[in-house]
């Protein structure tokens, strides 16, 4: 829900006419709709005009988008302290939500090179206490079965759908032995709060306790490093490598956990690598099975981090082997 975008909302949108029928039931007086960008979901969000502030609405189907996890996760976010939106109104029977609005100022249009290591003293104070003292109760474990599927995406959507490849046996052997590694990897971490999709899209600038956080209604129990990973390993601009290091450092120390420097670090690159095929399987899905065919032009960035990441480690040199003889490279 961060951006606006140039199109007005279609006037036959059956579901606009009930938003609005409600916004009216629930006495906001609001001037327009205007879309605001969305995600990979069926959710759609669009800010309401009104003389008396601005407001978010999402539009969650029911059916198809369940607004119970979204209203759980944020009240354990604002239990914690940290800026989720505040819900305003809840309209459970017709998937409505009316949320506080935190403005425009993605980190997206943010974060440069100059401006990172300041914005990222806000960022990592959020995972600090993502990690440490928002709660995990009611939220669903990330574990081995749910990693599990995530990886084999990878497979699935870019190697079979996307370029035809049906891994031999002998193959598969070294993408199971992949797998293997990144699950006991992943599994032996500390377990916390996880938002699952923490990065410059997903954190805005606000005026106060920022940043302001959105799209975590997929939160889980799940490794320490995960949503580092995912601010680190952005979609929009790649690191040098020696900062990236000394920001997963830095977190390290701030943390305070007890956990090797070079172990530390091996859990991030190790989680980027999980998480990074996940993303290059999920955005041919997206593209394939959904019809977004934007996400498609996005995955050479993520696929660039998975040979790099592979050729840090001998324990993956098989692996980017077979990548190299598969020639599935974007």
């Amino acid at each position: 829900m961060p951006q606006y975008e140039s199109s007005a909302p279609d006037q036959q949108d059956d579901r606009l006419t009930a938003a609005g029928g409600w916004l009216q039931a629930v006495g906001v007086q609001h001037r327009q709709l205007v879309p605001v960008a969305g995600d990979a979901s069926f959710r759609r969000y669009f800010r309401v005009l009104a003389d008396s502030g601005n407001l978010i609405l999402m539009d969650a189907p029911p059916g198809k988008e369940d607004l119970a996890a979204f209203i759980h996760i944020d009240g354990l976010l604002r239990s914690a302290g940290l800026h989720a939106p505040e819900i305003v109104e809840i309209n459970r029977a017709q998937g409505f939500l009316l949320l506080e609005d935190l403005g425009d100022e993605l980190y997206r249009g943010l974060v440069t090179e100059a401006s990172a290591d300041d914005m990222f003293i806000e960022a990592f104070a959020a995972l600090q206490t993502m990690a440490t003292r928002a709660g995990t109760a009611g939220i669903p474990d990330y574990d081995r079965n749910s990693l599990t599927e995530e990886l084999e995406l990878f497979p699935d959507w870019w190697l079979a759908r996307h370029h035809g490849i049906a891994l031999s046996c002998p193959q598969h052997d070294t993408w199971e032995a992949l797998c293997t590694r990144l699950l006991h990897s992943a599994t032996a971490q500390p377990q916390v709060f996880v938002h699952r999709d923490f990065h410059s899209c997903n954190l805005l600038r606000t005026v106060d306790n920022s940043p302001g956080i959105i799209d975590f209604q997929d939160a889980v129990r799940g490794p320490l490093s995960y949503d580092l990973v995912s601010l680190l390993w952005d979609r929009y601009i790649s690191w040098p490598r020696d900062r990236m290091e000394a920001w997963i450092e830095a977190f390290r120390q701030q943390l305070g956990i007890k956990i090797p420097a070079a172990d530390w670090l091996r859990y991030c690159d190790w989680m980027s690598l999980q998480r990074n095929l996940k993303v290059v399987g999920i955005f041919a899905r997206l593209h394939y099975r959904d019809g977004k065919p934007g996400y498609l032009e996005m995955i050479p960035r993520f696929f660039s981090y998975v040979i790099d990441t592979c050729g840090r480690y001998p324990e993956f040199d098989e692996f980017k082997e077979l990548l190299e003889q598969l020639k599935c490279a974007p």
